[in-house]
């Protein structure tokens, strides 16, 4: 009990090198013993995290240096993951936060680090990546200095300490060193740093229980388990507690059953837990996110944790294409809608609600990003639906309908500066900095409405040839700026149910570029390619080749086709119009009119 405690949340901007980080504090605090095999960048143990190299999900690992236990939270970079950053940050006493040295503060950064001084924490500011030829750490921790100036930083906050770091390298520093060299032998001068500038957790053991759920995780075993810091109080298995929703929400009876603390990435079962300890408890079957564990005779509830809004919304159907239930267990409404309300125990930053039509649900959440991965975890499930094309959530403020407005940074090669400064002015964009490095880039800012950047993504690594690095985040509400034109080319639908033949393919190669191959299923309705004009053409995929007696050998005859673009779950609903749904089961992604007769499509267009 008496151990000395750091609690601290690792933040940054995606890409910074975060996770590569916690690895190194990993290794370098002798979690691992001699002969075990470690994978890189450990703590993203989800399979979507390892394919995409993203952390989604906010995780927690300890490590001891020195007899200091040091609760580590790895978080995530992108802002669609917000609602898991402020979750983390709830648990913690201070923050390091990672800044690339050639890169520097990106928007994101600008993110977290709002979050981490509004609820008072001092930060850690780590230049990591020292090591990159490009790198310019001076320059680095000035444009950190007014960043955190901007965000309303108090003196001690402006005061910062600043660690020199290569993750990937695992060394850090508190001095700089000469280029293309080692600036320090481990990284014990970071443990040292969050040793001497984090605070010690403050509370009183023999105070009444106070424990903050700030996660959720789900055993076979023992159901729901709750992840949070205890404030105040000794928590142990198999006392009462009372489960509080904030000083005036319901209060709800409990005995604990287990109490588990962090050792390395390992969960060790314990007889106690003091103040600043990070727990995970089961036994309580309701536990909720936000929720105060405290004492049973003595309560002392603290305010349920806030959440930003959602600023999208896509609804989610049941699958009535004639394709239906071929690939997916789980096809009906109320298999749909289980799994959401699933997912909202634990995803604090979704919303679901029921609509007026059957079958048809409206998730709300932060970003195209946090909605795709949903779906591409459901997906793999088994679960088989559509989505379609998402919408911003607009708000009513002083009488007039605003809509988000997104800072967006782009970080391009000079010669494509005015093909991406075009196509963000005619999404209604606006120009706020442009700031060229010198040696052939150039960082564009723009203030965007976030309808704009729906289905921009692909654009623009068209427009960069692939070269260009863009990230964005919500910035405010704002008055609506108008009409948005859409997508610049028609598409091609299938007129007729069947299998798609190598012949029909050939006569449609000029027509434009295919979604399809040959084999594939088709119904009528269903998107089969985009057309080269700007109308859709309903066009025959399924045509065979009328065979005679008569035999030619020649060459002349042989089909050339251009290759199919590669349909993914993100690039399908980043494609869709309001009028088109993208079909998503375990094994195919397809894109179809909501309307999949010729004559209903026109009659919703003159209704329309």
């Amino acid at each position: 009990m008496s151990k000395q405690i750091r609690n601290i949340a690792i933040i940054a901007h995606v890409d910074h090198g975060k996770t590569t980080m916690v690895d190194q504090l990993l290794r370098q605090s002798g979690t691992f013993a001699e002969h075990e095999k470690i994978v890189d960048t450990v703590m993203d143990n989800n399979a979507i995290e390892r394919e995409r190299g993203i952390t989604i999900l906010a995780k927690n690992c300890a490590v001891s240096w020195k007899g200091t236990h040091i609760n580590i939270v790895d978080t995530p970079g992108h802002a669609d993951f917000g609602g898991e950053v402020e979750r983390a940050l709830s648990m913690v006493d201070g923050v390091v936060l990672l800044i690339d040295a050639q890169e520097g503060p990106m928007p994101q950064t600008r993110f977290v680090t709002k979050k981490a001084l509004a609820l008072g924490l001092k930060p850690i500011v780590v230049v990591n990546k020292v090591d990159k030829p490009g790198a310019k750490p001076d320059a680095v921790i000035n444009a950190a200095f007014d960043l955190f100036d901007k965000l309303g930083a108090n003196d001690e906050q402006l005061d910062f300490p600043v660690v020199y770091a290569s993750g990937i390298n695992g060394w850090s520093s508190l001095t700089e060193g000469a280029p293309g060299e080692q600036w320090g032998p481990d990284m014990s001068a970071l443990f040292e740093t969050v040793l001497k500038h984090v605070p010690p957790q403050q509370g009183d053991p023999s105070a009444p229980l106070q424990l903050q759920i700030s996660a959720l995780d789900f055993s076979t075993f023992v159901g729901r388990i709750g992840v949070g810091r205890i404030s105040q109080g000794t928590i142990k298995p198999g006392q009462d507690v009372a489960v509080m929703e904030g000083p005036d929400g319901r209060t709800v009876k409990g005995r604990i059953n287990q109490v588990l603390t962090f050792q390395g990435l390992d969960r060790v079962q314990v007889t106690e837990a003091g103040p600043g300890n990070i727990v995970l408890i089961n036994g309580i079957a309701d536990i909720g996110i936000g929720v105060t564990v405290t004492d049973l005779a003595n309560p002392v509830p603290l305010p349920m944790l806030k959440v930003d809004e959602p600023t999208l919304t896509m609804n989610f159907c049941v699958n009535t294409s004639p394709l239906a239930g071929r690939e997916g267990k789980f096809v009906t409404s109320r298999q749909i809608w289980d799994r959401l309300q699933k997912e909202l125990q634990h995803n604090v930053a979704l919303r679901v609600k029921e609509t007026n039509e059957e079958g048809v649900f409206e998730v709300m959440g932060r970003g195209e990003l946090h909605l795709t991965i949903l779906l591409e975890n459901m997906r793999r499930e088994g679960y088989e639906l559509a989505v379609s094309k998402p919408r911003v959530v607009y708000k009513e403020i002083n009488g007039e309908r605003c809509e988000p407005i997104e800072l967006v940074t782009a970080d391009i090669e000079d010669q494509h500066q005015g093909g991406v400064m075009q196509a963000l002015g005619e999404r209604k964009g606006e120009l706020v900095n442009m700031e060229p490095d010198g040696r052939g880039r150039v960082r564009l800012e723009y203030r965007i409405p976030a309808r704009g950047l729906i289905g921009f993504s692909n654009e623009f690594l068209n427009l960069t040839r692939g070269s260009g690095l863009i990230s964005n985040i919500f910035d405010s509400y704002e008055p609506h700026k108008g009409d948005i034109g859409g997508r610049k080319n028609g598409v091609l639908i299938s007129m007729d149910d069947g299998e798609i033949f190598t012949y029909a393919l050939g006569k449609l190669d000029d027509r434009g570029r295919m979604f399809v191959k040959a084999n594939d299923p088709v119904y009528e309705g269903m998107i089969v390619g985009i057309h080269s004009r700007d109308n859709d053409l309903v066009v025959n995929a399924t045509r065979t080749k009328q065979l005679t007696n008569f035999r030619v050998s020649g060459k002349e005859d042989a089909v050339k086709i251009t290759p199919p673009i590669d349909l993914t779950l993100e690039y399908g609903v980043e494609f869709i119009e309001d009028d088109e749904l993208v079909e998503i089961t375990p094994k195919s992604v397809r894109l179809r009119k909501r309307h999949l007769k010729e004559h209903e499509r026109k009659r919703a267009s003159r209704e329309a």
